[in-house]
């Protein structure tokens, strides 16, 4: 029976769910040869926070939908989800169906590790007018690039239309690729170090930030520097990125040999990477609100903001991880359904993605799969 944990929320677990079909070749954060980022994961002990108060209950979640293919991103319109999957589709899920919608881009889809259709999210109009922001990785004689793009929706059908950031660095590990709007209805991209360390610091290179843009690809006019879409820097893999009600910005990040990161993100700063990770300090550059340390690993990937708390999907430690962002404490609250990519919390409910056919996981039957908890303060 799977564990599921609760603090200061109560996760109910649900019951069954519904299909598709197919399985995944390879994935976020894969590959078959040694490569840095299976360093990243690699020390995992799965140590809990000193949270108090800790119950167990045994009831599943409900599994809203199965047989995904390395899905990304999880998105929510009404009450139909959108779910990015790696190697170029997005799943619907409606009354309980579930339709694998093609995606016809103008680049094909990279299949170095880690690449793919990565961030997904819907236009705030997209009731009327069928348009979602997309990051994607591609490759040309150059080599691998990810583009920030829009895609219109056409008969179950997504088009790319057009292109609002292109040649954000890439390379064989490192792609980011999480995509959001802001309270302040402007994208934010989170852009990885390309395997170049060296990156993250250079201001004249997109790799290793987080990017901020106009919804039309144009540079906001109050941006850290007027002509940059630099927003932040200094990452070394950001995958997740959420706001709280007050707009306080967070994202995660991965570390090198563990030393994975949460971070609250403040406009202009410098995250230190490479120069300082995890617990280590230096004038001028931001140390994260927490840090697995070198002793655990999370590979911290999707997230989201619920009451005082962040809400963090976990790849190689495989579960939901909550901080508390008034006690400064952090812990498992789902765990033992593989590698997780994504985690939504809306009305009342938890979402996640599992991530097991993505070349790192064991997939179980039916991986990978949507999953849904309901959430009572």
């Amino acid at each position: 029976m799977k564990t599921i944990f609760m603090t200061g929320l109560f996760l109910a677990g649900l019951l069954a769910g519904c299909a598709d079909t197919a399985d995944s070749p390879d994935s976020g954060e894969t590959d078959t040869t040694p490569v840095e980022q299976e360093v990243d994961e690699e020390v995992q002990d799965n140590q809990e926070g000193e949270m108090d108060e800790q119950a167990e209950i045994s009831e599943e979640p409900e599994i809203v939908a199965e047989n995904l293919e390395t899905p990304w991103s999880i998105v929510k319109h009404d009450e139909t989800f959108f779910l990015t999957e790696r190697p170029g589709n997005i799943v619907r899920i409606e009354n309980g169906e579930t339709t694998r919608q093609e995606v016809e881009l103008e680049r094909e889809i990279s299949t170095v590790p880690e690449a793919g259709l990565l961030g997904f999210i819907l236009d705030q109009d997209f009731s009327d007018n069928n348009l979602a922001y997309a990051y994607y990785t591609y490759e040309d004689s150059n080599g691998p690039f990810n583009r920030i793009i829009t895609l219109q929706l056409d008969n179950d059908i997504w088009y790319e239309e057009s292109v609002l950031l292109d040649e954000i660095p890439s390379g064989r590990v490192h792609h980011g690729g999480r995509l959001k709007i802001g309270p302040d209805d402007l994208l934010y991209a989170a852009t990885g170090d390309a395997a170049v360390p060296e990156l993250a610091q250079d201001t004249d290179s997109l790799a290793g930030k987080i990017l901020r843009l106009n919804r039309d690809g144009s540079i906001p006019e109050d941006n850290p520097e007027p002509d940059s879409y630099i927003y932040s820097y200094g990452h070394r893999n950001p995958q997740g990125l959420t706001w709280a009600a007050d707009g306080t910005m967070y994202s995660s990040e991965h570390g090198s040999t563990a030393n994975d990161e949460i971070n609250l993100i403040e406009a202009g700063q410098n995250y230190g990477w490479p120069v300082i990770e995890g617990e280590e300090t230096q004038e001028g550059m931001q140390s994260p609100l927490f840090s697995s340390g070198m002793e655990e690993t999370w590979a911290p990937s999707g997230m989201d903001y619920h009451d005082g708390r962040l809400f963090v999907s976990g790849l190689r430690g495989e579960a939901v991880y909550e901080f508390d962002l008034d006690e400064g404490d952090y812990r498992e609250v789902v765990s033992e359904f593989g590698r997780i990519r994504d985690v939504l919390i809306e009305d009342g409910k938890m979402y996640f993605i599992s991530s097991n056919t993505d070349g790192r996981g064991a997939p179980t039957e039916n991986d990978d799969k949507l999953f849904q908890l309901s959430i009572e303060d």
